[in-house]
């Protein structure tokens, strides 16, 4: 009788049971990376907006907002809504979470811009328990 010798295996067929669920995580890794950074772009764009730098300032500095909240106010992570700007118009529709030492809250905006400049329909904090506080601006109150 004569013995044959099987033929050499491939690196393949002897390292597919881990290799494939390696690519299969680092894949998903990726995609998930990809998406992160796709959202951290979005929230960095309307975080960056001039309604939202200018509704925090204003929430930040309310004494009805820092008596009702605590200070240091924060926003918190997840805002919600809208924003869009072109050119010399342009609209926006935020919702803001936000986190103080004694409660918690939602700042809201709703704002338009037209001719370049931004005009504030809704500049509100509802705090968690009921308590809604209209900001007043003071940019936009005409001059006596």
């Amino acid at each position: 009788m004569h013995a044959t010798t099987p033929p050499p295996s491939t690196w393949w067929s002897r390292n597919w049971k881990w290799c494939v669920p390696v690519l299969a995580a680092l894949l998903l890794a990726l995609f998930a990376a990809f998406v992160f950074g796709i959202l951290m772009l979005v929230f960095g764009a309307m975080k960056s907006s001039e309604p939202y730098r200018h509704a925090m300032k204003q929430a930040q500095t309310d004494p009805a907002v820092t008596a009702a909240l605590g200070a240091p106010i924060q926003a918190g992570w997840l805002v919600q809504g809208n924003f869009s700007s072109n050119g010399p118009d342009g609209e926006a529709n935020l919702s803001i979470p936000l986190d103080g030492p004694k409660a918690d809250g939602t700042l809201f905006v709703v704002a338009k811009k037209h001719a370049g400049e931004w005009r504030y329909e809704t500049l509100a904090v509802n705090v968690d328990g009921g308590e809604r506080i209209v900001l007043e601006d003071d940019a936009a109150m005409p001059l006596p």
